[in-house]
């Protein structure tokens, strides 16, 4: 199972055996995973972490995945611990890991809330597998879902988004027209120019959504953002197509009265058209 939080992540995973939940944070754009909390999770898992940490193994892997990843690495600190690895009274920490050798697969994190000592997955993992085979298996089976869950819902947003993005263009192919044809030649206050656009692109939302932006505004006092920022992909669709249609009614010269019932029937017969194509709509609605 897992929640959520902006670019925060909670696991809770469940094995036949024990409970875990640790927190999932992207740091530089990677996913790491709260050893605090792993470590947490077991009486003994603090011994666990700096047994782990001490293998020779271990030093090989971090050491490894720090020259991939790190042009900071420091060779020469993590060629002592290398050298010294295996010996009986050898012993390292996460703390003296990241101090020495300026990791940024193991890192700290102050704060009262999310702070603690963090590790990218690929190293958590092992950690987990040195823990627990059965137990990596859970962490990697739950985390890949998670992340292919995370991946559909972006690619949503952002489908999403490239809509309100044509909306936006396609407005100001509206305004141009606005502009063009709708103003006087006898130069007008700025005030004024922009009561004529607002007035335009509202009779946009009369048409489509059957309210003005300040009603809207009025009936929504506690929603940030205005009427198409809360539309849904059907609507900011139908209001590109208005957008470029009223561009070409201004372009006639047709009166914003009967712009303004062109526009609502177009609207309403394009939303019908829609909610009533089974293949459309199940398009737009992976998404949303």
């Amino acid at each position: 199972m897992a929640k959520n939080k902006k670019t925060e992540l909670s696991l809770l995973i469940k094995t036949e055996e024990e409970t875990f939940e640790f927190q999932v944070k992207q740091i530089a754009g990677k996913d790491y995973f709260s050893l605090t909390d792993i470590l947490k999770s077991r009486e003994d898992g603090e011994q666990l972490i700096y047994n782990w940490m001490r293998n020779r193994n271990t030093v090989e892997y971090l050491g490894t995945w720090e020259k991939l990843n790190n042009p900071e690495f420091d060779l020469q600190a993590f060629g002592e611990f290398q050298r010294q690895a295996g010996l009986n009274n050898f012993t390292l920490s996460p703390k003296k890991w990241i101090d020495a050798t300026k990791s940024i697969g193991i890192v700290s994190k102050s704060g009262r809330y999310g702070g603690g000592t963090y590790a990218h997955a690929d190293i958590a993992l092992e950690f987990c597998g040195y823990m627990s085979p059965v137990l990596r298996l859970y962490v990697n089976t739950e985390f890949q879902r998670l992340k292919e869950e995370e991946t559909l819902r972006l690619a949503g947003e952002q489908d999403w988004n490239l809509k309100r993005l044509f909306s936006k263009i396609n407005y100001h192919i509206h305004t141009d027209a606005v502009k063009n044809y709708l103003i006087p030649p006898r130069l007008l206050q700025e005030q004024q120019k922009g009561i004529i656009y607002a007035s335009e692109a509202d009779m946009l939302n009369v048409a489509l959504f059957g309210i003005s932006a300040k009603d809207w505004r009025l009936s929504n006092p506690d929603l940030k953002g205005n009427i198409r920022d809360f539309a849904s992909t059907e609507q900011l669709l139908v209001l590109a197509n208005l957008e470029n249609l009223n561009a070409e009614y201004i372009h006639l010269r047709l009166s914003k009265d009967e712009r303004l019932a062109r526009l609502n029937e177009v609207a309403i017969h394009q939303m019908q058209l829609l909610l009533q194509m089974p293949n459309i709509k199940k398009a737009l609605d992976k998404g949303k």
